[in-house]
């Protein structure tokens, strides 16, 4: 208890520590499959699929792919928005022995070539609309086989339905593909009856389940190694942690791309391991999710800060019931604290933060839901969940309430990064993933983060933290979204810049927003500059991409620096 002092918060209804199955990721749809038959599993633009559906077409997938030469370890990639296809290959992939490699639809042809090159995958299932774009790199990769969702035939999709991450100037077209040669049509391969899947040597702690691209945010792109027991590690973790959802009742809103870790783990796998129903929706867009909640009353809604944002700044949000939302855990990005009660006020339920990263499956931290909560917080370790924070100088432990780096240890942190020993040694010692995050810890075991190592600000001498800042200016009333970042500065090395959103016809000024940092920031922590925005540059799960911002103001004093010289 003593080097864990969170388990003293802990409600009675989470363990300390769990029992893991000792299976493949698979199993958990299989086991849903078995439970749960004819109960839906995904809801998507109108149509239910069971559990047995799922499960059979997976299974299918998985003959399919054994047929074509796919063996044990190789690496199959999925290049697909939230869609039923994308539930059925992951699996469908995992049973035949394959490791998945989640791909962003959004890639250009540029980064799909790197993560393909990177992973050596031989395979990919993609959208038609996206063919062209994979056939163009296939020569330059170890790409075999391209398995073809024809999503329009797929399913019953509404006249005015526009396929999700594509440019505008692509509507309307279709794309004809043939079944010949490389290319295979998933919509054929489901109908195929599932015989002869070929069953392989499993190991639990060794054998890997995916190859998790990191989102590049802080540099190049990594293949995160997640084995099976880190996947099925942190489902279990995070279905502890909702004690009070009821399994195979539950209605959960599947928003957050499941080619991004947090949407893969916290939606995606804990809905199967619990049976709950999956409202699959493509992309964000504010009005179809009020829509969405409004006529399928979801219960759990998994999301990200932007998110939550999107829905509480829409125009027409009075005008939706959003009260069948029981509880949100919000990922990917900090969650400030205005916009967690907004959105508790206006649902009824309960919205908190959690923490993790790809290199833990991800959440390694969360709020309780339901029992003490503190505000700014990311709440305690989860269960079998080590944490503490070190010095960034000596890495020694430090006592609750000094600032330095959150490490991390557990069942669900990852075994490496893929073909890049030198870089697994830097984050992973002893077992320790060391995060990269600057925080502290109160005497309670209560973890909080102060911002990325990469991204804190010195200015003038001083450390400064941006999610401060962020804290204090999402407080005003006609801020929608905020991010402050150091940019150049001739005499302080870096100064304070704030990148705002406003509200819709609000006209703040660069001095009204100084004045009211002023009230609650020390001098030297108040933005220099503000500059005002229509939108922020984001990941496609929604994460502020602050280094993008730093970078334009960065050329821009290069430029400004050669014109004075």
């Amino acid at each position: 208890m003593e080097t864990r002092p969170w388990l003293k918060a802990y409600p009675k209804e989470i363990p300390a520590t769990l029992t893991y199955l000792n299976e493949p990721v698979y199993k958990l749809l299989e086991h849903s499959a078995q439970q749960h038959p004819e109960k839906s599993a995904i809801h998507f633009m109108g149509k239910e699929f069971s559990f047995k559906q799922v499960y059979q077409k997976a299974a299918s997938v998985a003959g399919y792919l054994q047929q074509i030469g796919i063996k044990k370890g190789d690496r199959v990639a999925i290049m697909l928005p939230n869609t039923p296809q994308a539930v059925i290959c992951y699996f469908g992939i995992l049973m035949a022995g394959g490791i998945v490699v989640q791909t962003n639809p959004l890639y250009t042809e540029r980064e799909l070539e790197y993560q393909m090159k990177d992973s050596g995958a031989i395979a990919i299932v993609t959208m038609d609309i996206l063919y062209p774009r994979v056939t163009k790199i296939m020569a330059q990769t170890e790409l075999q086989h391209i398995i073809v969702s024809a999503i329009k035939d797929y399913l019953p999709f509404p006249k005015n339905f526009v396929y999700p991450y594509i440019q505008k100037k692509q509507y309307g077209i279709v794309v004809k593909v043939r079944h010949e040669g490389n290319t295979h049509l998933l919509t054929e391969i489901v109908k195929m009856p599932a015989k002869n899947i070929a069953k392989y040597d499993f190991d639990f702690e060794e054998d890997l389940a995916l190859l998790q691209y990191t989102g590049g945010t802080t540099g190049f792109p990594k293949g995160v190694m997640l084995t099976h027991k880190n996947l099925i590690s942190n489902t279990l973790m995070s279905e502890a942690w909702v004690y009070k959802a009821k399994p195979g009742k539950e209605i959960v809103l599947g928003i957050v791309p499941f080619f991004h870790v947090y949407g893969m783990t916290v939606c995606m796998l804990l809905s199967i391991k619990m049976g709950a129903k999956m409202i699959l929706m493509p992309k964000f867009d504010a009005l179809e999710t009020l829509k969405t909640i409004d006529k399928q009353r979801p219960t759990l809604f998994p999301g990200a800060p932007t998110i939550y944002i999107g829905l509480l700044n829409h125009p027409d949000l009075s005008k939706y019931d959003l009260s069948s939302i029981e509880a949100c855990i919000s990922g990917s990005a900090p969650l400030p604290v205005e916009v967690q009660q907004r959105f508790e006020e206006v649902t009824g339920g309960k919205l908190v933060e959690g923490y993790g990263l790809s290199e833990a499956s991800p959440v390694t931290h969360c709020n309780f839901l339901w029992d003490q909560r503190i505000k700014g917080s990311i709440g305690v370790p989860y269960p079998d969940t080590d944490a503490k924070i070190v010095s960034t100088e000596t890495g020694e432990v430090l006592p609750p309430g000094e600032i330095g780096e959150i490490v991390v240890k557990g069942p669900q942190v990852m075994k490496g990064y893929w073909n890049r020993p030198d870089e697994t040694e830097e984050i992973l010692k002893d077992g320790w993933l060391y995060t990269g995050d600057l925080g502290y810890a109160d005497d309670k075991g209560y973890f909080y983060v102060v911002d990325r190592k990469k991204d804190m600000i010195i200015a003038g001498g001083y450390n400064i933290y941006p999610r401060e800042i962020e804290e204090v200016l999402y407080e005003h009333p006609d801020v929608v979204e905020v991010v402050a970042a150091g940019v150049p500065h001739p005499y302080r090395g870096e100064t304070v810049k704030a990148y705002v959103v406003l509200r819709e016809g609000a006209s703040v000024t660069e001095e009204e927003l100084n004045q009211f940092a002023r009230k609650y920031l020390a001098a030297y922590k108040v933005p220099r500059i503000y500059e005002f925005r229509k939108e922020l540059p984001k990941t496609a799960v929604g994460k502020i991409l602050r280094r993008t911002l730093v970078e334009e103001d960065k050329q821009k004093f290069a430029e400004e620096d050669k014109k004075q010289a």
